[in-house]
């Protein structure tokens, strides 16, 4: 008979690298970054831009992504 617990943990070991593979596989912006928010026009912090590819400050990402604009 199989433990409980170890079915348990099996089964989060999957979700957590069904997790993994998704965020792996998203786009991912290339390029250099906006020294400037496309948004609000506020400067984009130096690390954020080190990312590359990013056009929006992060408050205004925020917004962004929950389908919201300013």
């Amino acid at each position: 008979m199989v433990c409980p617990f170890d079915r348990a943990q099996a089964l989060e070991q999957r979700q957590r690298d069904q997790a993994i593979a998704a965020q792996l596989a998203q786009v991912r912006p290339i390029g250099p970054s906006r020294t400037h928010c496309l948004d609000c026009e506020h400067p984009i912090p130096e690390k954020r831009r080190a990312l590359g590819g990013k056009v929006r400050c992060t408050p205004c990402e925020s917004l962004f992504e929950q389908g919201q604009r300013r």
